[in-house]
């Protein structure tokens, strides 16, 4: 077998593995980047580009815009034709800029010198990676240091199978080849009530069976209140506290066993579609890592102290290890690993990690939520201003939401920022800097915003903490 010596080699193309081996290259170190595809793909991108969050934000972007052209264009003073849904070039659409995009990481790998191999990645021992090709044949590397960056694969649920048709999972979702009349989403998380989304614009009639009796864990529960009923009012049937048991498909389409978590009569709810997104799952199995005496958790995740594993010479980066499973952690944690291990300081600040979800309205957040202050007993104020007050969101008819502000009650720190409503996942970065200058509330409120924004919704929430907000 062929070996070639590497500084740094990386199992994974995703956006931790992918740009981890883009920063490798920029500080001149040799560098590869070992990656399979997706599904026996050949393109680079892992499940983000690929099966995740671009062709999603594909499918967001074109389904608002045709539930537009549906529901409010003739609002607009814009009289148009009944729009017709062409499913087969929304998704081609979609192809050619996922297309576009895993080219752009393939220039990019050729601009920073990075070697793609094509292949399984697998550590073979210390210092070893092993490549297994499509065509069946090896490739042994040699390397002074191993990123793991394998990301995630979606959680499988026991008695409900995924086959990819009636029933499928986040990845089955972006491929369906007609609209569901019925499609019933298990799981209210981020990737659940996008998908969802996505189907009730295009004509699903959709209900949302979540386990917890709350949607989106983990957002603050007074802005998952707000953005369950924005939901609700826009079609969306949700079912809290109930827990599936079971799915069996016919012709007919799929019935799914449904009983209350509480305890009480089961249900069968049915569906012509079923989509399982109750989470994902570290994808750590045949990554040879008891040849380097790794041993993930129960879970699959790999424990690391600032990206190092157990195993000398060999780090972890992105899903795999614990922590929000973000593309954008992953890509933190990519350039502070290589940094790292290039000898520069590497940081990321785990604390300041902003969290999207890219429907409509849309959420965003960043820090600490209310529920966790007063868990911590910290004394904090906050400040709100809601999107029916500011004047861009009026006049754009987008006026559900709000921002909300925590600060620290003594320092005014800013420890906390949620927002709810039009193009957050745009605005939410302000706070993320601010936070990480450790600025206060009122250095926001006292800082000019151009008129008339939405962006003005943050400075005026920030005003809030003080007391002084003047346009609500």
């Amino acid at each position: 077998m062929a070996e070639t010596t590497y500084d740094v080699v990386i199992i994974g193309g995703g956006p931790g593995g992918y740009n981890a081996a883009i920063r490798a290259g920029q500080l001149g170190l040799k560098v590869a980047c070992v990656d399979k595809g997706i599904d026996g793909g050949s393109t680079l991108g892992g499940t983000c580009l690929n099966v995740g969050c671009m062709p999603s934000k594909a499918l967001l972007h074109a389904s608002e815009l045709f539930e537009l052209a549906s529901k409010d264009f003739a609002d607009l003073g814009i009289e148009v034709a009944t729009p017709k849904l062409n499913l087969g070039q929304m998704m081609q659409q979609k192809a050619d800029s996922v297309g576009q995009l895993t080219k752009g990481i393939e220039f990019l790998f050729k601009k920073n010198k990075v070697d793609w191999l094509r292949g399984k990645g697998a550590i073979a021992g210390p210092g070893k990676v092993e490549v297994a090709g499509s065509d069946g044949s090896k490739t042994t590397l040699s390397a002074k240091n191993i990123v793991i960056a394998t990301g995630s694969e979606p959680t499988s649920l026991p008695g409900v199978e995924v086959d990819q048709k009636q029933v499928v999972d986040s990845t089955g979702a972006l491929a369906l080849s007609a609209v569901p009349k019925k499609l019933i989403v298990i799981g209210a998380g981020i990737i659940g009530l996008e998908l969802g989304s996505v189907w009730r614009r295009l004509g699903a009639e959709v209900t949302v069976v979540e386990f917890l009796d709350r949607i989106s864990p983990g957002m603050d529960a007074e802005v998952a209140k707000t953005f369950q009923r924005a939901l609700t009012k826009q079609g969306m049937t949700f079912k809290l506290g109930a827990k599936v048991t079971g799915a069996k498909t016919s012709k007919k389409g799929v019935a799914l066993s449904v009983e209350p978590v509480a305890g009480g009569a089961a249900e069968t709810l049915e569906a012509d579609v079923v989509l399982v997104c109750i989470g994902r799952r570290p994808y750590t199995d045949g990554l040879g890592l008891e040849t380097v005496g790794i041993t993930p958790d129960k879970r699959g995740f790999i424990a690391t102290d600032h990206w190092k594993t157990s195993a000398e010479g060999v780090w972890a980066i992105g899903d795999v290890t614990l922590g929000p499973m973000l593309a954008h952690k992953a890509e933190d944690e990519a350039v502070a690993c290589i940094e790292t291990i290039a000898g520069k300081a590497g940081h990321v600040a785990y604390g300041i990690i902003p969290s999207v979800v890219y429907t409509y309205p849309e959420v965003a957040w960043v820090g600490k939520t209310e529920e966790e202050l007063k868990a911590e007993g910290r004394a904090y104020k906050a400040g709100k201003f809601p999107f029916t007050a500011n004047s861009r969101a009026k006049i754009n008819h987008e006026t559900d939401g709000f921002v909300k502000v925590l600060a620290d009650a003594a320092t005014d720190e800013v420890l906390g920022a949620h927002l709810i409503g039009p193009s957050v996942s745009e605005m939410v970065g302000e706070y993320c800097v601010a936070m990480e200058f450790r600025a206060a509330s009122e250095d926001v409120a006292r800082t000019c915003h151009p008129h008339p924004t939405r962006s003005e919704a943050l400075r005026q929430a920030a005003m809030g903490v003080e007391g002084w907000t003047m346009q609500a």
